[in-house]
């Protein structure tokens, strides 16, 4: 059985995100977005939610992606950012009116799925849930990883996590934080040398789960 995982780890390979795995980014992304799981339990436009999850990092700065393929297949991602307070600063705005525009266009407000999703998130937002710390200072960098089912095992994060660490630091980044509800990926994420920096509660997916989501924080320094 050793034997057997070894050879499935040696063929996947990491390489620098290319403009061609754009698309498999974001169906990887739609597939996981739920705790692992697909984003159609809470929302029903997968190109509207691809590019909130996805696009300012692939869009806007490509070059700080890794993806893990199988042969010619992307089967799980790593996008981040060297310093994503600046980032935001120079297409947070743009993207966000894109957004709104596109999610317009193609009807996202209309669909009762998306509306209670989105009031949801609102209730959250007026209750001071989706406030987190400044951590721009200690950990400018920040990434955002996902593997699709079947391929989370083996080292294959471990080694995305490892080729964007080689790259921050070549560029001279001193830290990166993430976030994640997962309680295995904070597992995960501890053992990559991650330190739990901040801890808070979610409500917005409560009408499906039934309880109120952790979400944990966590820095690097570099």
């Amino acid at each position: 059985m050793a034997s057997k995982v070894f050879r499935f780890v040696e063929e996947i390979i990491i390489r620098k995100y290319r403009q061609e795995d754009r698309q498999a980014v974001r169906d990887i992304a739609w597939q996981t977005a739920f705790m692992g799981v697909s984003a159609d339990a809470y929302f029903t436009d997968k190109e509207v939610l691809s590019d909130f999850l996805t696009l300012i990092f692939t869009d806007f700065e490509p070059e700080s992606s890794f993806v893990a393929c199988k042969g010619d297949e992307a089967i799980g991602y790593l996008i981040g950012s060297r310093d994503i307070g600046a980032l935001m600063k120079r297409h947070g705005a743009g993207i966000g009116l894109r957004l709104i525009f596109k999610a317009l266009f193609r009807g996202v407000f209309f669909r009762k799925k998306n509306l209670v999703f989105i009031r949801s998130i609102l209730r959250s937002l007026f209750k001071g849930e989706l406030k987190e710390p400044d951590l721009s200072a200690e950990y400018p960098a920040t990434l955002h990883i996902n593997l699709c089912d079947g391929f989370r095992a083996g080292g294959i994060g471990s080694r995305l996590i490892s080729a964007y660490f080689g790259y921050l630091r070549q560029g001279g980044v001193s830290g990166v934080h993430l976030a994640t509800f997962s309680e295995k990926a904070s597992v995960f994420f501890r053992k990559q040398g991650f330190n739990l920096v901040f801890e808070g509660h979610r409500s917005y997916f409560r009408y499906i789960i039934g309880k109120d989501s952790v979400i944990s924080v966590f820095g690097k320094k570099l």
